[in-house]
């Protein structure tokens, strides 16, 4: 009997059910059960159906950039009188958790809105700047991105080249940024560069400005439904008032990092629980020596090491959100759940790859599709080896990586 898909691009029908084993949504408010609840239709509605396909072509499908932002996703947690949703933690990370589920790429785009220009913009810009742009990131109006990554500095954000000097009335900015989520369709984007006295700082540079251009990277093989490229900057003129007055030095660039890392650890939460489901009902269906391959001690092997490690996750993320709640949680507490999350959805998407035999490789499931985003999401905002310096900072006192 031929097993039939969860999120078929022919039949378009996505009937995801989130594994709970330890009763965690006894932990959550009837308002974070609300706001998942709406998010996993919105994804079940909007993203399943044609995911797939935009993956296959390597586009990013623009029109949800509005839509994200009726449903509110965009700033979840910044307040609402600068457009926001005025949330939780957990309430954003469960946002994350769903919208994964349904791709990564799609999570990227929000996590970086959310937490790498809403957030920098809101944490150390002026008000006159949050009023000017939060508003219209928050509806979906504009979209941004986060010029950090240079194409000789990925680990070590701290040797940037790119660099600025301060003119009578504006600063002349040049350099380059790569590897950077949403650069061919952004508006603006927060790029941090040395200043004339090597400082590092952090600047609103709009589209439109003379000098600034963005290309787009082809050909990934990983999240091929985002979109990914290059910030150019060549004798760009940002007016002083662009500059964000409160981010001083490498530590406000990483500040913002650790604020998409924790979308990260509910997002690839999100991308195992699909990963699980999908590999559970095949396993049901699929029969083989005249009995469900469901019956074999191996795949029960697999699927119960795939829900171990999915429960323990989802302990981890609810813990890690309510600290953050409580302004409690640290760097090296995120960086732990963000390398734990990622490993643990990477292996049970490989499991569940096993399990779907050579149907795992086909785009009639989104096995592949999440196993290739989780090679990307297991390096970006920290490569999951620098996770596990910082982790080892922390215990030690001794960074390795200076």
């Amino acid at each position: 009997m031929q097993a039939t898909t969860l999120t078929s691009p022919r039949t378009k029908v996505d009937s995801f059910e989130s594994p709970d084993f330890y009763c965690i949504d006894d932990l959550l408010t009837s308002e974070h059960k609300l706001v998942r609840s709406a998010v996993r239709n919105f994804v079940k509605r909007e993203i399943t159906p044609i995911v797939e396909d935009c993956a296959q072509r390597g586009e990013f499908p623009m029109h949800l950039v509005q839509k994200f932002g009726q449903i509110g996703v965009f700033g979840a947690t910044i307040p609402p009188e600068y457009g926001g949703g005025g949330l939780d933690q957990i309430s954003y990370g469960l946002m994350t958790q769903e919208i994964e589920r349904g791709d990564s790429g799609m999570r990227s785009c929000v996590s970086v809105q959310s937490s790498l220009v809403m957030y920098p913009i809101f944490t150390f810009g002026t008000d006159k700047q949050r009023k000017k742009y939060l508003p219209r990131l928050a509806k979906g109006e504009l979209i941004g991105c986060f010029g950090l990554t240079e194409a000789n500095h990925g680990s070590d954000p701290g040797s940037m080249e790119t660099n600025f000097i301060e003119r009578s009335d504006y600063y002349l900015l040049n350099g380059s940024k790569l590897w950077i989520t949403n650069a061919p369709i952004a508006d603006i984007a927060i790029v941090w560069a040395r200043n004339d006295q090597g400082k590092i700082r952090g600047l609103i540079v709009e589209r439109g400005m003379d000098g600034f251009t963005t290309n787009e990277i082809k050909n990934k093989w990983s999240l091929r439904a985002s979109s990914t490229g290059e910030l150019i900057f060549q004798d760009v003129q940002v007016p002083k008032e662009n500059l964000l007055p409160e981010a001083y030095g490498l530590k406000s660039a990483l500040k913002c990092l650790e604020q998409a890392r924790y979308g990260i650890c509910w997002g690839a939460l999100g991308a195992a629980m699909e990963c699980y489901e999908v590999a559970r009902r095949y396993a049901l269906e699929r029969i083989q020596f005249n009995k469900p391959i469901a019956s074999f001690q191996l795949i029960q092997k697999k699927l119960a090491e795939m829900l171990t490690g999915i429960t323990q996750a989802q302990l981890l993320c609810w813990r890690l959100g309510m600290l953050k709640n409580e302004d409690k949680a640290t760097v090296a507490q995120i960086s732990l759940a963000k390398r734990n999350n990622v490993e643990m959805a990477q292996r049970v998407a490989s499991d569940a790859r096993q399990i779907l035999g050579a149907m795992g490789i086909s785009g009639e499931y989104p096995i592949m599709r999440h196993l290739m985003n989780l090679e990307s999401v297991s390096t970006y905002e920290g490569t999951h080896d620098i996770q596990l310096l910082i982790l080892g900072a922390e215990i030690t006192g001794i960074p390795a990586f200076k």
